[in-house]
């Protein structure tokens, strides 16, 4: 998305102004950018972290989503505040790099709860208010490739990403008429952080020419992905996922192929 079509979408209106919306891990990254995009669309934006984070314009909860009480105890006080709770973002997650072999099996747990169990926990819990509202509610889980395809490092995020999409295709069923349940399943991304994952800035250059679309996303992409969903434009969308990854990767053999491939 270039800054045109990002100036562009700021006329967009998708009918969020009067609802409350829990981003989890919503204070950096991506997570940040979903955050920032339902605030623009006027929404009420509560987030929450493991830490404190200073200077920000949402609502804040310290909140560690493996740990259930917490949850719950958020949940609660998220009601307290606002009286009502219409969407969640299951956003918080991700893994360090740590080769299957060498990954304990308490590392592993922890990767599976931060990335699994923590959104479903977040989920059952938001479920159980959005039940008793007349209007139901939305919940968009933050998916990645990863779940669909080898990841070499991160063994046990890529499992709970493919867990996540099947729990989102459960719930939806589980959880109708009142709840809507959908996944935006991410691809590569441009944040603060990029050089962690991909390398300096010419290293990211030479990935971004492998996606079709040109460039990885930016935060913002996801984040209008997941407000839709969330939104009564997408009303009769439940137990889908939607792909933002800028067309996908395409296959190794097609770098070294001698076939005219078009």
């Amino acid at each position: 998305m270039t800054d045109t079509a990002d100036s562009d979408l700021q006329a967009v209106n998708l009918g969020l102004a009067d609802r409350v919306v829990l981003v989890t891990g919503g204070v950096r990254g991506v997570g940040a950018g979903i955050s920032k995009v339902f605030a623009d669309q006027g929404a009420t934006v509560v987030t929450c972290a493991r830490r404190p984070v200073e200077g920000l314009a949402y609502d804040f909860h310290s909140c560690d989503i493996r740990d259930d009480d917490a949850v719950k105890s958020m949940i609660g006080a998220i009601i307290s505040d606002h009286g009502r709770l219409d969407v969640v973002v299951n956003n918080a997650g991700g893994s360090p790099h740590v080769p299957a072999a060498d990954a304990s099996a308490k590392f592993s747990r922890k990767i599976l709860e931060l990335n699994f169990l923590g959104a479903l926990s977040v989920s059952t819990h938001a479920n159980a208010v959005m039940q008793s509202q007349e209007s139901g509610g939305s919940i968009v889980n933050i998916t990645s490739v990863s779940g669909r395809r080898p990841t070499p490092g991160t063994v046990a995020y890529g499992a709970a990403k493919a867990g996540m999409e099947n729990m989102t295709a459960t719930l939806a069923v589980e959880w109708a008429p009142k709840v809507r349940v959908n996944s935006v399943v991410v691809g590569m991304v441009e944040t603060e952080q990029s050089e962690l994952f991909y390398g300096d800035a010419d290293s990211i250059a030479a990935i971004s020419k492998n996606v079709p679309l040109g460039r990885l996303a930016k935060p913002s992409d996801i984040g209008w992905a997941t407000a839709f969903l969330a939104s009564e434009a997408a009303s009769y969308i439940s137990g889908a996922s939607l792909e933002v990854h800028g067309g996908g990767e395409p296959p190794h053999y097609l770098s070294t192929t001698t076939a005219d491939i078009k």
